[in-house]
């Protein structure tokens, strides 16, 4: 994926940033620095409107973002319904309690189809350019600095384009990652495997839904089109002997919940079941001429689903980043290491968090006693729905619960 280009080439480029990559970090980047008055290139092999593999749900600090951006309203006119409740069933007690954040008190979680599309037009109308199916087949050097890429489109004519920067917004398997050999770091093993379906006859009257049975997980939640997504986790352990019968299992997995799998056998399964395993990582989100938004700079377990969230915040704090670089406010290095502790800074708590909670190991005595102290106090139980999408921090949560003991 790599190619060595002459210092002329980047001399003439006719781009600020190259951006790789138009779902969930890629275009609201892009975006955003259009908006600036930079000019950007998108580019994604996808064309759009189309579906990936992700659990789509926005908790409110997404939301929070899609209104800065002017693009909540499009969100919510696709009727996708409002989620106002979540609830954990534990087994022995329930926890429910409200997401409210940020100046919102529901989620939504539209489909990729539905949500990329918004956000790749919004792209275009600020004034990028954007060529969907167009594939990167190399990222272009200069020594050892990133100026540009070099693809076909799906005319299959070759194109080659500079640009002072390169961001690689390509997810888990991002070209400008392994082009760059981006270090990663505070990795940590694939924790679990997700297989989910869609399903028609399944109200969920405004809930996200999430059931903990020993060393099995489920959730389910609404989407558009009166679809609901449900999914189901078992440890990466099992994959093997579970991969065969994923029908099956994924049943199995239900049937630890008998008043939820009564509800799905009147339900209808709309499309086929999607799997995924999700590493867990950070990686250095920089260097000479290249940058990494979204998943490809970091990526966790999906159990909290944060994806979109982490996404939209990342795309703002690389925009910021990236227009200190710009104009001549801060040096690259300065403005892009500043970024990459706030990232960290911002994040780190709930990924330790998350692949705490996706282990799907009984929680030990005293984690017991404190979430069923949370299972009894209404505002402990909105306390903890707000952790979990990523309104309250986990460590200010807990801290406050072991003070209250």
């Amino acid at each position: 994926m790599t190619s060595t280009a002459s210092a002329s080439g980047a001399e003439t480029h006719r781009h600020d940033v190259i951006v790789v990559g138009a779902r969930c970090a890629g275009a609201p980047t892009a975006m955003l620095l259009s908006r600036l008055g930079h000019r950007v290139l998108l580019v994604d092999r996808a064309i759009f409107p189309s579906d990936t593999i992700s659990t789509h749900l926005i908790h409110p600090p997404g939301l929070a973002a899609l209104e800065r951006w002017a693009l909540l309203d499009r969100v919510v006119d696709t009727g996708c319904p409002a989620i106002d409740t979540y609830a954990f069933d534990l087994g022995p007690f329930v926890i429910v309690g409200s997401p409210a954040g940020e100046g919102f008190d529901v989620s939504y979680a539209p489909r990729r189809t539905v949500l990329d599309k918004i956000l790749v037009d919004a792209a275009a109308e600020s004034g990028a350019e954007v060529r969907e199916g167009f594939t990167v087949e190399e990222i272009l050097f200069d020594g050892g600095t990133v100026i540009g890429i070099k693809g076909h489109g799906k005319d299959g004519r070759t194109a080659t384009e500079h640009a002072r920067i390169v961001v690689g917004a390509d997810g888990v398997h991002s070209s400008v990652a392994r082009a760059t050999d981006a270090t990663g770091y505070a990795e940590k093993p694939k924790i679990n495997a997700y297989y989910y379906a869609y399903w028609a006859g399944l109200p969920m009257n405004g809930a996200f839904e999430a059931y903990d049975r020993e060393d099995r997980a489920f959730a389910a939640w609404p989407t558009n089109d009166d679809q609901t997504l449900v999914i189901c986790a078992w440890p990466m352990r099992d994959f093997e002997a579970n991969r065969d019968d994923v029908e099956g299992n994924y049943h199995a997995v239900l049937a630890r919940a008998p008043a939820f799998a009564e509800r799905i056998s009147k339900a209808t399964r709309t499309e086929r079941f999607v799997g995924m395993a999700i590493p867990n990582y950070f990686r250095k989100p920089y260097g000479p001429g290249w940058i990494l938004v979204g998943d490809a700079g970091y990526l966790k377990d999906p159990i909290t689903a944060q994806g979109i969230q982490d996404a939209f915040r990342d795309a703002e704090r690389c925009t910021r980043a990236l227009d200190d670089v710009l104009v001549g406010r801060r040096p690259f290095d300065e403005a892009m290491r500043a970024c990459q502790e706030t990232r960290d800074s911002e994040v780190m708590s709930m990924y330790e968090f998350t692949a705490d909670f996706a282990t799907l190991e009984p929680p030990p005595p005293a984690m017991q006693e404190l979430l069923l102290a949370v299972s009894r106090s209404r505002s402990a139980q909105d306390e903890f729905a707000r952790v979990t999408a990523g309104v309250t921090r986990p460590e200010e949560f807990f801290g406050h619960m072991q003070e209250r003991m």
